[in-house]
């Protein structure tokens, strides 16, 4: 693949344009210095689609549109479940779980677990978060995206993972989640346009001159495997998405972890300027999870007819750049940038915000700009260690998109234990939150070892059902200290808006068409 001087030009005014547009959002009033609410939460400010689109943009990355397209091409549609069900979860987030975080002013996720349990549990949660944002979220985001960017642009893999980092950090250390969110819709803009083209171009293709749907028709016709949303036990990929399972199973509490508990997404949404703003932020970020398989599935679908014999399923993405035309290109290959830089900027925010403001802060008592500088320096640090780290853990993983599912899926049972018991169960103690911690880890490798055949998504449900009950079963054994609990839920409303609940309806009416269409 050969990228021409149009093409460069159009990446190099992107990246120039997206670094100025940051620097231009981030500059504050003459004699106002940053403190801790501007860096780490935008000054409270953020409006519905600032939100909507960060949402979007910190999502989809690498792990997505190369991991996703690459079990696309190996599995099929199905795949797609983990973007459709996300747009189900978004609702569930804005209506249940955004009344209790913005009514209590919760910053962290590791702040709301102290206010609602106690000290340890935020210490434990917040050592945890770091190691998995850095050493999982953020070694796929860098690895995955250095791939394909040295399959385009025919560079060194690790020159193309430095170059990556380097400007991540160049375009959001000073401003931090300002920086961040306030570029984002232009970041989803391009993310949406560069991969609706890369779709209707392959699909054109295969459709040999008759149209973008006589290709899709023609897939459908000559892959029919690969069209069906729920998989049957014969299929090879059974174990990955357990058929009827990822439907009422374990992808809810998959989801519901990312989506609800997950600092690097939620940060968003704690940010807004109000509850009203919030929700209008994630009902757009729903309405556009339900197009991101558009995005990052068909390319995989695509080349199963257009690229059979690519070595690896990661490489169907690459493969499928490389039929564009000049000019095209280049807008796709800014948006694959726009999209992995946006995801490491965010991630390194969060990572930056959890240690600063949970660790850092938690035991020393320091001025605001010295935060906002201790905030600063870990994000250089992490970033430096996902760069070490990157290709021992990732190297030699074909599909890493599900690597990164299974790995995760050991913890998040547990993550969702603690916090819908936090949010709707005022009987729930610390003690029962690291029961459930800590036996969600072990119940996960117990039953890996002990059940190898049980899909992880089931297993993923199976945790979660034990670990409620260890959960359970600890905090009613213990003496009930109400005392330690200062989260307040007696004045919450849950109650949302018209425009709210009719898009809503939409969603979920969508999502029901398609899981009937391609059952």
């Amino acid at each position: 693949m050969q990228l021409s001087s149009l093409d460069i030009a159009i990446v190099l005014a992107y990246l120039a344009g997206v670094f100025v547009l940051a620097q231009w959002v981030s500059r504050e009033k003459a004699g106002h210095a940053k403190d801790t609410d501007d860096y780490f939460l935008a000054s409270k400010s953020l409006p519905w689609w600032a939100i909507g689109a960060s949402l979007i943009a910190a999502n989809i990355s690498a792990e997505q549109i190369i991991g996703m397209s690459g079990s696309g091409f190996a599995i099929g549609l199905a795949i797609a479940s983990y973007e459709w069900m996300a747009a189900a979860t978004l609702l569930i987030v804005g209506k249940w779980f955004l009344p209790v975080f913005l009514r209590n002013r919760i910053y962290t996720m590791p702040q709301f677990l102290e206010r609602r349990y106690g000290t340890r549990i935020r210490t434990v949660m917040a050592v945890f978060w770091l190691g998995l944002y850095v050493f999982v979220n953020l070694t796929s985001i860098l690895w995955l995206g250095s791939l394909a960017i040295a399959h385009v642009a025919g560079i060194d893999q690790m020159a193309a993972l430095l170059g990556l980092a380097v400007f991540a950090l160049a375009f959001q250390l000073y401003g931090g989640l300002k920086a961040v969110a306030l570029t984002d819709i232009v970041q989803v803009v391009l993310l949406v346009a560069g991969g609706l083209l890369l779709a209707g171009i392959t699909l054109d293709r295969i459709g040999e001159g008759a149209g973008i749907w006589a290709g899709f028709q023609r897939l459908r016709m000559e892959v029919p495997g690969h069209f069906h949303m729920i998989l049957s036990p014969d299929n090879p990929f059974y174990k990955d998405l357990p058929g009827i399972s990822v439907l009422i199973g374990g992808m809810w509490i998959m989801n519901l972890s990312y989506w609800g508990f997950n600092q690097y997404i939620i940060q968003r949404a704690l940010a807004a300027k109000d509850l009203a703003e919030a929700q209008k932020g994630v009902l757009f970020a729903a309405f556009l999870k339900l197009l991101m398989p558009v995005i990052v599935v068909v390319p995989g679908l695509a080349a199963v007819l257009l690229a059979p014999d690519i070595a690896r399923p990661d490489a169907a993405y690459p493969a499928m750049m490389s039929l564009l035309p000049a000019g095209i290109l280049g807008i796709v290959f800014a948006a694959l940038i726009a999209a992995i830089v946006s995801s490491l900027a965010s991630m390194t925010n969060s990572i930056s915000t959890i240690f600063t403001l949970d660790l850092y802060r938690s035991r020393k008592r320091d001025d605001q700009r010295r935060l906002v500088r201790t905030g600063r320096i870990v994000t250089v640090v992490a970033m430096a260690l996902a760069v070490l780290a990157a290709r021992p853990l990732l190297g030699s993983f074909d599909q890493a998109f599900q690597y990164i599912q299974e790995y995760t899926g050991f913890f998040t049972p547990g993550i969702v234990v603690i916090f819908v018991l936090g949010l709707f169960w005022k009987r729930a103690n610390e003690a029962g939150a690291l029961a459930a911690a800590i036996g969600s880890f072990v119940l996960s490798i117990v039953l890996k070892l002990a059940w190898p055949a049980l899909p992880f998504i089931d297993r993923v449900g199976l945790v979660f059902l034990l670990a409620l009950a260890l959960a359970v079963v600890v905090s009613l054994s213990m003496r009930h200290a109400p005392e330690k609990d200062i989260i307040r839920t007696d004045d919450v409303d849950y109650r949302t808006g018209t425009s709210f609940n009719a898009g809503a309806v939409a969603v979920l009416a969508i999502l029901a068409a398609l899981y009937a269409v391609f059952w």
